[in-house]
Parts: C-alpha cells; structure tokens; sequence
C-alpha cells in the first residue's frame, strides 16, 4: 500500500478496499457466468485487521453459491508485511451479484479445496437471510422520501 492509500489513521481507506473487492469479485462472477454480471450487494464485510503502509495486499474471490439468476461470491484479503513478510487474514466478504440475462441456466459449482468446501457449505443459509433481508429492505424503501432535503413538500409536487 502507497501514502495515496491510506486514512488519518494511517491504514488504507475502507472505501479503497471495497472497490478492490468488487472489481475482483466481478471477476470470479462473471469467468462463471461468462455473460454480463452486476453487483447486487456486498454482505458481510469483516475488517479483520488493518493494512497499512509497506503491506501488500493479494486478494483472491471465488465463487461460492449459485442461484437461478445469482452468484455468491467469496473474497478473503491477506496481508503481508513487506519487511517482515508476515501474513494476516485482513478481511472476509461476501458478494452477490446477478445476471442481466434471466433467461440463462448458471452452472453449478464443485469446490476444489477444504476452504472452498466449507465456504460453500454454508451457501443455503446465507442465501436464506439474505432473501429476509431484501424482503425487509423493500418495505424499509416504501418509507424513504424522495424529497430532496433542500425543496420545500409544495416544490416537490
């Protein structure tokens, strides 16, 4: 990580890393569906430890669920001291993301590896509360305004 990178705190911003997160796991969604893919959401992002200046950071995703329509994503974010060369678990996540083609039948997938194994074990309840959660957020939206904050209620008629 570069000075450009990094917070008054002196760790990289939060904001860098989720996109760093979203570009790569759009990647591991879309080698899958091998059509146009978009984020739907990015769930249960867990800062772990912090990166800071003179770390690397290798970021890998891959994909841990499939619906009809989306795409689980898992990324992990592992740091390494360039002094030292000291790794840390500096983060966890998971995305979704689905396909702009309805019409399309994803493939399933196998995981490969013990890690793999037990992330995607866990897909079914995740995509449980995740369509709990999306129930709730539509009612949570019917209660927004739309008013932008500086118009008057008669301005916005």
């Amino acid at each position: 990580m570069f000075s450009s990178d990094l917070n008054e705190h002196g760790t990289v911003f939060g904001g860098k890393t989720l996109m760093i997160i979203d570009d790569n796991s759009s990647i591991a969604a879309s080698r899958l569906a091998r059509i146009e893919t978009v984020t739907a959401s990015i769930d249960q992002v867990n800062f772990i430890l912090p990166f800071e200046l003179q770390d690397s950071m290798c970021t890998e995703s891959y994909v841990s669920g499939v619906g009809r329509t989306s795409i689980e994503v898992f990324t992990k974010v592992i740091g390494e001291h360039l002094k030292t060369g000291r790794r840390f678990l500096g983060l966890t996540c998971f995305s979704t993301f689905v396909v702009t083609d309805k019409d399309i039948f994803l493939p399933r997938i196998a995981p490969d590896n013990e890690e793999a194994e037990y992330v995607c074990s866990g897909y079914h309840e995740r995509q449980g509360e995740r369509f709990k959660k999306l129930l709730a957020q539509e009612g949570f939206n019917k209660n927004i305004s739309l008013q932008f904050p500086w118009q008057s209620k008669k301005d916005a008629e």
